[in-house]
C-alpha cells in the first residue's frame, strides 16, 4: 500500500541541490529545501512540491467530480465541488435524455429542473479552469450523471491519486467513485446497472420515467462497511483508490457488524 511523504512547515524535504522549487516550498540560507506548508510532497521529475492537507480543491482538465447541486439559473446548473468557486455545468454540456443529439432548445430550458434540481448529487469532469479558478464540467458520458441511493463521504482532496480510472466495481458488490475533489460516493452495483438501462439510447426520451430500486440489507452493510474503511485511511492518512480500499476491506471482515437499536421514548 503507497504511503506519503508528509511535510510540516520547516521540515527539510532534500538536500540535492538539483531540484527545483515548487509551490509549498523555498529555498534555505544553505541551499537546502524546505518546505513552506504542511502537505504531501509530489515529485514529477526535477521538480519538487508540496500539496497541503487542508486546501481547497483546485482541479485540472479532466479530473472525475462529485459535486451537489446548489443553484439552477439561464442555462447553468451552480456545483459545489469543493474548490474555492462553485462549479459551472451548462445545459450544452449534459446528455438529454435517451441519448439523443441536437442544439439545445427553449423547451429545454424550461424542462432544466427535471434534469438537475437544487441538492442532486453528480459525477461529471472537468471540462475548462477559468482563469480565476471556477471549473466548467460536462456529463456527455454515459457514466456520469445523477446519482441515487448510495452514501457520500468527504475526505481531503490530497489524498486521493489520480488514476485512470475513479469508476471502480468493488469485488464485494459495490460501486465506488473516487472524485478528486474529495468527495466519494458508494453505491449499490444493481443502482448502476439500472441506470444505465434507462439512459440507453436507444431509448425514447422520457424524462418523468424512473424505477425504484430496493437496496437489501446485505447491500446496506456492505455500503456501510466500505464507508467505515474509508474513513479508517482517511485517519491514518493513507492514499485512497481501488486498491487501498479493497485490501482494507478484506481485513475487516474478521469483524461482525453490530446493529444498535435505539428506542425512541416520546413524552
Amino acid at each position: 500500500m503507497e504511503t506519503l511523504h508528509l511535510v510540516a512547515p520547516g521540515d527539510v524535504i532534500t538536500t540535492d541541490t538539483g531540484f527545483m522549487r515548487g509551490h509549498g516550498t523555498y529555498h534555505s540560507d544553505d541551499g537546502k529545501l524546505v518546505a513552506s506548508v504542511a502537505g504531501v510532497v509530489q515529485r514529477i521529475n526535477r521538480l519538487i512540491s508540496v500539496r497541503p492537507l487542508q486546501s481547497r480543491y483546485a482541479g485540472e482538465v479532466g479530473d472525475v467530480v462529485v459535486g451537489r447541486i446548489v443553484e439552477v439559473q439561464q442555462k447553468r446548473w451552480k456545483v459545489d465541488t469543493f474548490s474555492r468557486l462553485e462549479s459551472v455545468l451548462l445545459l450544452s454540456s449534459i446528455n438529454l435524455p435517451g441519448g439523443v443529439l441536437r442544439r439545445r432548445s427553449a423547451q429545454d430550458e424550461l424542462m432544466m429542473r427535471t434534469y438537475f434540481t437544487e441538492g442532486d448529487l453528480i459525477s461529471a469532469e472537468v471540462q475548462q479552469v477559468f482563469s480565476d479558478g471556477s471549473l466548467s464540467l460536462h456529463t456527455r458520458s454515459l457514466k456520469y450523471g445523477k446519482l441515487k441511493k448510495g452514501c457520500l463521504i468527504t475526505v481531503p482532496p490530497s489524498l486521493v491519486k489520480r488514476c485512470k480510472n475513479h469508476f471502480h466495481n468493488m469485488l464485494c458488490g459495490a460501486s465506488v467513485i473516487i472524485g478528486n475533489n474529495g468527495y466519494v460516493w458508494i453505491s449499490s452495483m444493481e443502482v448502476d446497472q439500472e441506470d444505465q438501462i434507462l439512459l440507453n439510447p436507444r431509448d425514447e426520451p422520457d424524462t418523468t420515467r424512473e424505477k425504484d430500486i430496493a437496496i437489501t440489507r446485505e447491500e446496506r452493510e456492505t455500503i456501510a462497511r466500505l464507508r467505515n474503511c474509508i474513513q479508517a485511511l482517511v485517519a491514518r492518512k493513507l492514499t485512497l483508490f481501488d486498491t487501498s480500499i479493497q485490501y482494507t476491506f478484506d481485513a475487516s471482515r474478521g469483524y461482525e457488524v453490530y446493529t444498535v437499536y435505539v428506542q425512541w421514548n416520546l413524552r
